[in-house]
């Protein structure tokens, strides 16, 4: 069966030219990028790259059948100098050598350091060796195992507990090549609506109507811009999904209006058990039943167990059929309530009072999908594709009710390529200070899987943050993809404005801050959903030539993150503590993001081992990297721009649905290859697909008299965008310039701005 739940059709049936060999020692094709040669002593596989640089070999011949199953492991072998990146979340540092990994979607409440394996099944990395990168997706849903020389130093052994031995290996030898080859081949992110981007409020533990409303009520009154108000189970009636309570919310469409009306977007949980509730008029059930959609035990009756609603049953979404009609069930609250967005909880499948937290291994799934035989498949095979077809299933549900509007939909649990129907979230972390230090690398690790929405749950989701947690954890959130604020209901109150004005203060700089930064982001955003080129990005994404050989430039650090390609966040690695940290700045030369003045005091790189420090980097100006000491405040987040950027920031709004006041912000930090881009489109629509939307290249150059250029291109696209004029702001100016009329040059900034015409036009204006 030549088939896949995750990589595209298109991509499947895609070929390109091979020139095939034969020697004494192996046989084998190569393509312009890659070579493959089959040893004929042991079958074992090689593949290098057009170099000659070793990706990928066997180990001990080809794979070996596991003799105890259905299974079986491969053996390659690990370069002195590799590294690997990705696996989707999991929680540890972002470099997986010397650690080992089982893909096995699983429902982890209060995760900590090193529990695997957690919610998804992305089982595909990236690795390093030899100043290059590549990327290796193993295609098999069932148990899957990763060891990167934990067990065995210098052996990487890939198992599977069943299934094909079906995996890709993408050339780089940039990162981004590899990235664009893996959205290629299981598609790129779906593009999300412009307000998922704004902050978002949740709780479990909003039990009333009357409680949501109060808290809507206290974002507005405190000016606090805010996009979204979730809904958790709170709302359901006995917890039943597709209900609501009418005693506890007793006007719930009218209040989804009102906050619509205020600019609040509602999105709702809808998890997939359905209640195993027959005489009773729970139209889920009767349906479902009535079409028999719901997954059979091994006797082939349907299978109940216990979730929240007590007795339900599950959904067989491996069903075109199954997921149509869980689409339908959607029809009231989307179209008639108006709630924006819902959210697939406990899609692992998690079930209650069982020891595996999930459903027997054979419990049977009827698959009615294109390219796949029409065949029952037990639950050892589709338990890591479960959550992903929830999240189809919904995804494409909604697109069936409302056929030009982006959905947007959030889910626990999912399989490689679950980034083309929505977004994800870390799962039910912690409310500890490790938790907020570790949430970098499972974001990034999560984007480099094709997950680039994701977010965590700010403040932690178990347990309750003290007051300065969640301001600091606040603070970092506002520059990641999805920005939710959410606890359970055993946590203490954790909104924006609980311990006190001071520390409300300070979140809502914050948050204020990421709706200035807007433009950008959307334009990010828009990047990812074309390219796979994640939002958020490991410093090897946009410095590959890395340290020394090339060594990836995050094992120097892994609290530092690239938000695009402009912007750099140095968090703590030791957030909670007071001491001073060095933030390590790659090549090219930055600025201050809140303040616009170039950094300074710039000190050599040094890398430190087990022994202490090893080494100290030759300081050879802008073309290497260098460190910055930074001594920590709870007010502030270090935020670097780099040079050779244009980065497009609005004046503050309350929500996304507001229109800003005032011209566009091209904030412009003179450096090599000095370039940015603006994007902007309706915001919700599918109309940029068919030419509606404004797409605007932007550049600037550094004169050798240090007079500064800057272009602004002629837009594309049919939109038109909420602007009508430039400002535009540059950094970096020792003395105020000459050459555009109306020029005001702060001297404390070090910068200059001037406001022209957007009137659809290229322009260029010069600063002698």
């Amino acid at each position: 069966e030549d088939a896949s739940w995750a990589v595209l059709p298109a991509a499947r049936r895609a070929s390109v030219a091979v020139t095939g060999f034969s020697t004494a020692d192996a046989v084998g094709f190569s393509t312009r990028a890659l070579k493959v040669a089959v040893s004929r002593r042991d079958g074992g596989v090689t593949v290098t790259d057009r170099t000659g640089r070793v990706l990928l070999s066997d180990l001990d011949g080809a794979m070996v059948p596991d003799r105890r199953g259905d299974g079986f492991t491969m053996t390659k072998s690990i370069p002195d100098d590799a590294h690997y990146f990705g696996l989707g979340d999991k929680f540890g540092p972002l470099d997986r050598l010397g650690r080992s990994f089982v893909m096995w979607n699983t429902d982890s409440y209060g995760y900590q350091e090193g529990q695997d394996p957690l919610y998804k099944d992305i089982p595909f990395f990236i690795g390093y060796t030899k100043g290059g990168y590549y990327g290796m997706f193993l295609d098999n849903s069932w148990r899957t195992s990763f060891d990167f020389g934990k067990t065995r130093r210098g052996e990487l052994a890939i198992g599977a507990d069943g299934g094909p031995v079906d995996y890709y290996v993408l050339a780089g030898p940039d990162p981004k090549d590899v990235e664009r080859a893996y959205a290629w081949l299981t598609g790129t992110p779906a593009m999300q609506p412009l307000w998922t981007l704004g902050f978002q409020q949740s709780r479990w533990g909003y039990p009333t109507e009357k409680d949501v409303r109060a808290i809507v009520a206290r974002l507005r009154h405190d000016r606090i811009p805010t996009d979204a108000i979730w809904l958790d189970i709170d709302y359901q009636q006995h917890y039943r999904p597709f209900t609501v309570d009418a005693k506890t919310f007793p006007t719930f469409g009218k209040m989804v209006s009102d906050f619509t009306a205020q600019g609040v977007h509602t999105v709702a949980i809808t998890d997939l058990h359905i209640a195993d509730l027959p005489n009773a008029g729970y139209a889920p059930y009767d349906s479902g039943m009535a079409q028999d959609r719901f997954v059979k035990t091994a006797d082939g009756k349907p299978y109940v167990a216990p979730v929240w609603p007590g007795p339900t049953l599950f959904p067989d979404f491996t069903q075109a059929a199954t997921r149509a009609w869980w689409g339908t069930l959607y029809r009231q609250f989307y179209l008639q309530d108006g709630i924006s967005g819902f959210w697939n909880d406990m899609d692992e499948p998690a079930i209650f009072d069982t020891p595996t937290k999930t459903m027997p291994l054979d419990n049977r799934h009827r698959i009615d999908e294109p390219g796949f035989a029409a065949r029952v498949a037990s639950h050892r095979e589709i338990h890591n594709l479960y959550g992903m077809q929830n999240h189809r299933a919904t995804y494409e549900g909604l697109l069936a009710l409302k056929p030009d509007e982006r959905p947007f939909v959030m889910t626990r649990a999912s399989y490689a390529g679950g980034q083309r129907y929505g977004v994800t979230w870390t799962g039910d972390n912690s409310s500890t200070w490790n938790h907020l230090r570790l949430t970098i690398p499972m974001l990034e690790s999560l984007g480099l899987g094709g997950f680039t929405f994701s977010g965590a749950d700010i403040g932690g989701f178990a347990g309750s943050a003290s007051a300065d947690l969640l301001t600091k954890w606040i603070e970092v959130a506002m520059f990641t993809p999805i920005a939710r604020d959410h606890s359970d209901e055993q946590s203490l109150p954790q909104e924006p404005w609980v311990g006190g004005t001071a520390q409300e203060d300070i979140r809502c700089r914050f948050i204020e801050a990421r709706y200035r930064l807007l433009p950008y982001l959307y334009t990010v955003a828009e990047e990812a959903a074309r390219t796979g080129i994640p939002m958020m990005r490991p410093l090897f994404m946009e410095f590959p030539a890395g340290l020394l050989d090339g060594t990836p430039l995050d094992l120097a650090t892994d609290s530092q993150f690239m938000l695009g390609r402009a912007l750099m966040v140095a968090a703590p690695p030791s957030p909670e503590s007071p001491g001073p940290y060095s933030v390590t700045l790659p090549a090219g030369g930055w600025y201050d993001y809140w303040t616009g003045k170039p950094v300074t005091n710039l000190k050599p790189l040094s890398l430190w081992g087990a022994g202490g420090l090893f080494i100290t980097l030759k300081d050879t100006g802008p073309t290497a990297p260098h460190t910055l000491g930074i001594t920590p405040r709870l007010d502030q987040l270090p935020v670097f721009v780099r040079a050779g950027s244009i980065i497009p920031r609005q004046n503050l709004v309350q929500s996304t649905g507001e229109t800003p006041e005032g011209p566009l912000q091209l904030d412009v930090y003179p450096g090599a290859d000095c370039q940015g881009s603006l994007y902007a489109d309706d915001g919700h629509s599918f109309a940029f697909r068919h030419g509606a939307y404004s797409r605007t290249a932007l550049s600037c150059t550094l004169e050798a008299d240090h007079g500064v250029t800057v272009t602004i291109g002629r837009p594309e696209g049919s939109f038109q965008p909420w602007w009508h004029s430039y400002r535009i702001v540059v950094h970096g100016l020792a003395h105020a310039p000459r050459g555009v009329a109306g020029a005001a040059y702060d001297g404390a900034a070090g910068s200059a701005s001037f406001v022209v015409p957007a009137n659809g036009t290229a322009a260029t204006y010069r600063l002698r």
